[in-house]
């Protein structure tokens, strides 16, 4: 019975109705990036064009592309314990690059994860506490309006002259000045959305749910599992979606300063040694992991908060 419903579902009819639908969402992106790189082909096809065209880029990044997790000092340290078969030396002789753009990026969101990880933990705890009590609204609300309209690398000189009275201790758990700047920059870039959107949700809790928590004769613990954090939830997961997309722009723009392992740097770096193509390529991987990055915290919230925010 199982297996003839199973079959039945994934008959050639409902995987061929399947793709029909799926086709209206897919085909129409599909055209319009086909038409992009023509139209950035055309333009940048002349004897002197300002960026190079899309085959150029494609032609200049392969190494890149198809070797994006290739990490030369990982290798080497490998090799000095296994046998290296004559495809690992070819390949390791053949790549110029140090690390692909893929262990690059995942240094960055490594950095992102800690960033954002404490900002979500202290800015949802602190929202939770101003939105219940209007003291410390009024008290703290005025000055977060201040802090959150500081742009971001607006904050690096500072964190970077703090760190440096605590560099010994900073050493001691693994990170340096220019890393506790960085992840610093990421957790006071995304912090603000987070408890903001925190604040609001708490102070949006209907009135009608508050009487029947006091009728019920709730524990403050029943009322902050039952109530308040189910009501609240979808305004704390807006202030997620929008804080993972800030901590993403905000470590690249650090990087390009602090510089080291990373892919904001390797865009600096890029820069400086006039490799347009790399650039570009570079660029291409911050929006799709920044769009990856936006789609996981909506899916999580779909997931946990069952609505449509």
């Amino acid at each position: 019975m199982a297996a003839g419903s199973l079959k039945s579902r994934f008959s050639v009819n409902n995987i061929g109705e399947w793709f029909q639908k799926q086709a209206r969402f897919i085909i129409p992106p599909v055209i319009a990036l086909f038409f992009i790189l023509g139209t950035w082909q055309i333009l940048c096809s002349g004897k002197t064009p300002p960026l190079p065209p899309p085959s150029k880029v494609w032609q200049e990044t392969q190494e890149y592309i198809w070797n994006p997790f290739f990490d030369r000092d990982y290798f080497d340290v490998s090799a000095a314990d296994k046998t290296d078969s004559p495809a690992r030396q070819a390949l390791k002789e053949k790549l110029t690059i140090e690390k692909g753009l893929g262990v690059k990026t995942m240094v960055s969101l490594r950095r992102v994860a800690i960033g954002y990880t404490a900002s979500a933990i202290i800015g949802i705890s602190f929202g939770i506490a101003i939105g219940t009590n209007v003291f410390l609204y009024r008290a703290f609300d005025p000055i977060f309006q201040v802090l959150r309209t500081i742009p971001p690398l607006a904050w690096l000189p500072i964190a970077m002259s703090a760190f440096q009275g605590v560099n010994e201790s900073l050493k001691s758990i693994g990170l340096d000045v220019t890393e506790a700047a960085a992840l610093f920059v990421i957790f006071v870039t995304s912090i603000w959305p987070i408890l903001m959107n925190t604040a609001v949700g708490v102070q949006q809790v209907p009135q009608d749910y508050r009487n029947v928590s006091r009728v019920l004769r709730l524990s403050k613990f029943d009322y902050f599992i039952t109530i308040l954090m189910p009501s609240a939830a979808p305004y704390i997961f807006t202030g997620l979606r929008i804080a993972v997309g800030l901590s993403w722009l905000a470590i690249v723009a650090a990087e390009m300063l602090t510089g080291g392992v990373g892919i904001g740097f390797f865009i600096w770096d890029s820069y400086n040694s006039q490799k347009s193509s790399e650039l570009i390529l570079a660029l291409v991987y911050i929006g799709l992991v920044g769009f990856l990055l936006d789609k996981v915290v909506y899916y999580v919230s779909k997931l946990v908060a069952q609505s449509d925010a």
